[in-house]
C-alpha cells in the first residue's frame, strides 16, 4: 500500500473500509471463512498428574470447523477413549481419571486440524508429558574432614525431574546457608567453599530441591562437615574448582535464550573473579551475579557469540580460563505468510522467509498436506520460499502451510487463499447524518467491499462529475475528505463503488453548524463577605443544536442548592462566605463542540465599623444517636449560639477507625432549622458523628463526637467503575477497574471477580479472582476484541454484576493502521479478518492469528 504518513494518519483517524475482507466471502447474509486456529497448547506441554488433561485447539471459521486429532502421528480416534471428551464447537481435549487410569499413558505427541469446506488449518505438534518428581535416592553420608584453609565441594545431585528442580542449600533450622565470596552455590547445586575456616564445621548441610508442578520440595540427608584447625593456615595461589584447567570445550546456546557461565576457584586469601572477551568489551547485556562468579546474559544474540575469559587472582597469584562460546538459531520469522483474497483470473503471492543457524529448510503444505502429494494445480507454483498463484479460479480456495525448520527447532504458519468474484456491496449505515463545525475539516465515510476491486466516485446532490480536488480529497480506503467546511458544502454526498460484475452506492448528508461560543465571558471579581456574587456566561450556539451550561468550582462539579441559583447567562452566588472563594468555570457543550471560560472569586472581610457585631456561631452539643435500623440511624443535636447570623446549615461528619481512624469525612448536610436527622450509613462501618453548625460568617468549631454506632455487614451494593480492557504489549489485555471506596466494601474480605471471553465467540466465560484493581490476560491474539464483566464480593456475598463492555488485546505498533482498519470490521464482522487489496494485486493487511510452528523432521 504506497502511502505517505499524512494518508496513513488520516486513515487510522477515520478507521473507513477495507476492499476485501481477510477471505471472508459475503452469501447472502453468511460469512464464508476458511478455518483460523485461535488457540492451542504449548508446544512443549507439561502437566499436572494430579490434574485433568486439558489440550487446547480453538479455532474459527464460517462453516464452523470440524476438528480431528492425530497422536504420535496417526490418527487418533477421541470416540473409542471413555476417558477423553472434545468440547463442543471446539477441538479442545479433556482427559480425565476420575474412573481410574494413568497420565502417563497419555504421553506422546499431538496435532490438531480444524476443517471445513474451504480448507483445513493445523496447530503445532504439541508434545504432552507428565510431571515429575521423583524421590532423593537413599544414600549414607560419612562425615567430611578437611583441614583449615582447604577447598571443598559438597555434592547435591538432585533427582531428575520434569521440569528440573530449583536447588538451595539449608540447615536443619531452615535457615539459608550464607553465601559470600568465599561459599557459593554453584549452576550445578553443588556447594562450593574457596576455603574451609573453623566456624564451617556444621553437622546440617542439606541440599533441597523444590519442583515447581508438585510444590513439594525433597530434602537430602545432611552433609557433617568437620574442620581440623591449625595454628598457621599457609596462603595458596588460586586454582579453579568449575570448571577445571585452562579452557573449555566449545559452548553452543541459542539465540534468544539465557547463556550462564560459571567460574569458581580457590585459594587462601579467597580469590576475587574477572570477566574479559577477547577482541572487545562486555556489553550492558551482560550481567554478573553470585559475588561475580556467574556471567549471564539473558537473551543471547549472534554478536554475543566468541571466547570470553575468566580471570581469578588473589595476593599469591592468578589464572585464567578460556570458554567459546556458539550461538546457534531455531528458525525466526522474516516475513509470514499473509491470507490472499483473488478475484478470478488474478495473480497473486504467498511468502514464506525465515532465518537461522543453519539456514532453514522451507516446506509448503496445502490442508495439512505436502504439496508434492496433492494433485497437481496449474495456476500455482514454488519458487523458492514463494507459492505464485496465476490465473485462479473459484473453487481453488485453500489453506496453506509453510513450514521453516533446521535440526533446533522449527516455525509453522496457516495463511489461506481465498478466491471469490462479487459485485460491490457497501458495508456502512445507510444514509448517515453527518454534523460538523463551520470551518473544521470533515471526511465522509463509505466503507464498501467488491471482487475485482471496484473503482469508488463521490458526487454532490446526485449531479457533476466526480469529486477530487481543490476541497476535496478521495482516499483509496473510500473516505471523502473536506478540507474545510463551508455552508454551501451542506447537501447530500453519494458514493458509487462499480466493478465488472455491477455498482451499488450509498449516501452521507452533511450539515454544516455554527460553532458554540461563549460571548459573554465570567470575570474576576472580589466581594465583601455576605454579600452577592455573579458570574456572567452568556452563549451563542447554532439554534438546532441544543446546548447544556454546567459549572465547575475548582475544577470539581458545583452542587447548585437553595443558595447557588443558576439561570440562562449566569450564576448567583448570594450572601457569600469564605468557603465560597475559588475559581469558577463555564462549560458549554452541544453534541459536536464545546467551549469553556473561566474566573476567580475572591471574599473579603467586611469593615468592623459598618456591620452589626456577629460572629462564627458556637458549636452544636449534646449529641444523641437513637432508631437505630440497617442502614440508618437518628442523630439529634442541641445548637450553639448563632451570634447574630442566622445558622443556615448543619454539617454532619463521620469518622471510622477501621480504613481511615481519625480522619473526620464529610457525610451531609441539613437546613438550619433541623436538630434531628436520619442519616443514611452503609454497611461494615464503625461510625461517630460530629456536627459543624455554619452562618453568614462561617463554619463553628466542630461539636464533640457522638458515641460509636457500628453497622452490620452485607454484600457489596456498588458496581466498580472505570471498567476497561485494553492492551498494554501486543500479546496481552490489561482488565482494570477502579476499586470501591472503603464505605463501599460492605464487609470483609473484599475481592473481585473478573469474567472474559472473545466477543461473538460463544466460548465459555474465563474468569478470575483478585483483591486488586487490575488483572492481565497474557498470550492473547492481537487486536481481538473481549467482552468482560466485573462483580465486587465480600464474605457476605456478591454484589451486583457490571454491564459487559468490550475490550481489546494490545496493538502491533508496527501495523497500527492495519489493526485501527481491523477494529472497525471488528464491530462488522466479528468473525472476519480484514485484508485490503491494492490496484496492482493484492496486498494483505488482515491481523495474522494462529502462528503454529511445527517441525520439518516429523514428515
Amino acid at each position: 500500500l504506497l502511502l505517505d504518513m499524512a494518508d496513513v494518519c488520516v486513515c487510522v483517524c477515520v478507521c473507513v473500509c477495507v476492499f476485501v475482507l481477510g477471505g471472508c466471502v459475503m452469501s447472502g447474509d453468511w460469512l464464508i471463512q476458511p478455518p483460523i486456529i485461535m488457540k492451542q497448547s504449548l508446544k512443549d506441554y507439561i502437566v499436572d498428574p494430579r490434574d485433568n488433561i486439558i489440550i487446547e485447539c480453538e479455532a474459527k471459521g464460517n462453516p464452523v470447523p470440524t476438528f480431528s486429532w492425530r497422536r504420535n502421528g496417526k490418527f487418533f480416534n477421541v470416540g473409542k477413549d471413555p476417558r477423553v471428551t472434545m468440547r463442543k464447537r471446539s477441538g479442545t481435549l479433556e482427559i480425565g481419571f476420575r474412573s481410574g487410569g494413568r497420565p502417563e499413558d497419555y504421553e506422546g505427541e499431538y496435532q490438531c486440524f480444524a476443517s471445513n469446506d474451504f480448507g483445513t488449518a493445523l496447530t503445532n505438534k504439541i508434545l504432552l508429558r507428565v510431571s515429575k518428581s521423583p524421590l532423593w535416592p537413599k544414600e549414607v553420608l560419612e562425615p567430611v574432614v578437611v583441614g583449615e584453609g582447604s577447598s571443598l565441594v559438597l555434592a547435591c545431585n538432585p533427582p531428575p525431574g520434569l521440569p528440573p528442580p530449583h536447588t538451595f542449600w539449608m540447615n536443619s533450622a531452615m535457615m539459608s546457608i550464607t553465601q559470600d565470596r568465599r561459599v557459593s552455590m554453584g549452576l550445578n547445586g553443588d556447594l562450593y567453599f574457596s576455603n574451609v575456616l573453623a566456624k564451617d564445621s556444621h553437622t546440617d548441610y542439606s541440599c533441597n530441591a523444590r519442583f515447581l508442578f508438585t510444590h513439594t520440595i525433597q530434602q537430602k540427608n545432611p552433609f557433617t562437615l568437620k574442620v581440623q584447625t591449625s595454628r598457621k593456615v599457609a596462603e595458596t595461589p588460586p586454582i579453579f574448582l568449575s570448571p577445571t584447567g585452562t579452557d573449555s570445550s566449545r559452548m553452543m546456546v541459542l539465540r534468544g535464550q539465557k547463556l550462564q557461565l560459571e567460574c569458581i576457584a580457590a585459594g587462601v586469601p579467597t580469590p576475587s573473579i574477572k570477566w574479559f572477551k577477547k577482541g572487545g568489551d562486555l556489553n550492558q547485556k551482560v550481567k554478573l551475579d553470585n559475588f561475580n562468579k556467574t556471567l549471564r546474559i539473558d537473551s543471547v544474540s549472534e554478536e554475543d557469540a566468541g571466547e570470553y575469559m575468566c580471570m581469578a587472582n588473589n595476593q599469591i597469584g592468578s589464572i585464567r580460563h578460556s570458554i567459546y562460546v556458539q550461538v546457534k538459531a531455531a528458525p525466526y520469522w522474516l516475513d509470514k505468510p499473509f491470507n490472499l483474497v483473488l478475484a478470478p483470473d488474478e495473480n497473486g503471492r504467498l511468502v514464506c522467509r525465515a532465518n537461522g543457524n543453519p539456514k532453514p529448510l522451507i516446506k509448503w503444505l496445502v490442508n495439512g498436506e505436502p504439496m508434492e502429494s496433492s494433485l497437481p494445480n496449474p495456476s500455482r507454483s514454488v519458487v523458492g520460499d514463494t507459492i505464485i498463484f496465476h490465473s485462479v479460479q473459484i473453487g481453488s480456495s485453500a489453506v496453506y502451510q509453510c513450514n521453516a525448520s533446521n535440526h533446533h527447532g522449527y516455525l509453522l504458519a496457516n495463511a489461506f487463499v481465498s478466491v471469490l468474484d462479487m459485485a460491490p456491496r457497501m458495508l456502512g449505515a445507510k444514509n448517515q447524518l453527518i454534523k460538523v463545525i463551520e470551518n473544521n475539516r470533515t471526511f465522509l465515510d463509505c466503507p464498501f467491499f467488491g471482487s475485482p476491486l471496484p473503482e469508488l466516485r463521490w458526487f454532490k446532490n446526485g449531479q457533476g462529475s466526480g469529486l477530487d480536488g481543490g476541497q476535496y480529497r478521495v482516499y483509496i480506503n473510500g473516505s471523502l475528505e473536506i478540507k474545510r467546511a463551508r455552508v454551501e458544502d451542506q447537501g447530500t454526498y453519494t458514493c458509487v463503488a462499480s466493478n465488472i460484475l455491477g455498482k451499488e452506492e450509498n449516501q452521507v448528508r452533511l450539515e454544516v453548524k455554527e460553532p458554540t461560543r461563549i460571548v459573554r465571558a465570567p470575570e474576576h471579581q472580589s466581594a465583601i463577605r455576605g454579600t452577592m456574587a455573579r458570574f456572567d456566561c452568556r452563549v451563542k450556539s447554532d439554534l438546532t443544536l441544543p446546548i447544556t451550561v454546567t459549572w465547575l468550582k475548582d475544577d470539581k462539579p458545583l452542587s447548585l442548592g437553595w443558595r447557588l441559583k443558576k439561570d440562562e447567562d449566569s450564576l448567583s452566588i448570594p450572601k457569600v462566605h469564605e468557603q465560597d472563594e475559588g475559581t469558577y468555570t463555564c462549560t458549554v457543550k452541544s453534541e459536536i463542540d464545546q467551549d469553556t471560560a473561566s474566573a476567580r472569586l475572591t471574599v473579603l472581610a467586611p469593615n468592623p465599623m459598618a456591620l452589626p457585631c456577629v460572629d462564627y456561631p458556637d458549636s452544636p452539643m449534646d449529641l444523641e444517636v437513637s432508631d437505630p435500623e440497617a442502614r440508618s440511624v437518628r442523630l439529634t443535636w442541641i445548637p450553639g449560639d448563632d451570634h447574630n447570623s442566622p445558622v443556615t446549615q448543619f454539617l454532619v461528619q463521620f469518622e471510622e477507625d477501621r480504613w481511615e481512624p481519625g480522619q473526620w469525612q464529610n457525610l451531609s448536610s441539613y437546613p438550619g432549622d433541623l436538630n434531628s436527622v436520619i442519616l443514611q450509613l452503609s454497611p461494615f462501618v464503625n461510625y461517630q458523628f460530629r456536627v459543624i453548625a455554619i452562618n453568614s460568617v462561617g463554619k463553628s468549631r466542630p461539636s464533640r463526637p457522638s458515641r460509636r454506632y457500628p453497622t452490620n455487614g452485607a454484600s457489596p451494593d456498588a458496581i466498580p467503575s472505570g471498567l476497561k480492557g485494553r492492551g498494554t504489549k501486543n500479546t496481552n489485555m490489561e482488565i482494570s477497574w477502579e476499586p470501591l471506596l472503603d464505605t463501599e466494601q460492605n464487609g470483609p474480605n473484599l475481592h473481585y471477580s473478573v469474567w472474559w471471553r472473545r466477543k461473538d465467540s460463544g466460548e465459555e466465560w474465563n474468569n478470575v479472582t483478585t483483591v486488586g484493581a487490575k488483572h492481565i490476560v497474557h498470550n492473547t491474539e492481537t487486536y481481538i476484541p473481549y467482552e468482560i464483566k466485573l462483580q465486587a464480593r465480600n464474605d457476605f456475598g456478591p454484589g451486583p454484576e457490571s454491564n459487559i463492555i468490550i475490550g481489546y488485546s494490545g496493538e502491533d505498533s508496527t501495523n497500527y493502521f492495519l489493526f485501527s482498519v481491523h477494529y472497525l470490521f471488528s464491530h462488522i464482522f466479528p468473525q472476519s479478518l480484514h485484508s485490503l487489496r491494492s490496484s496492482r494485486g493484492v496486498q494483505t493487511l488482515s491481523t495474522w492469528s494462529g502462528t503454529n510452528p511445527w517441525s520439518l523432521t516429523a514428515f
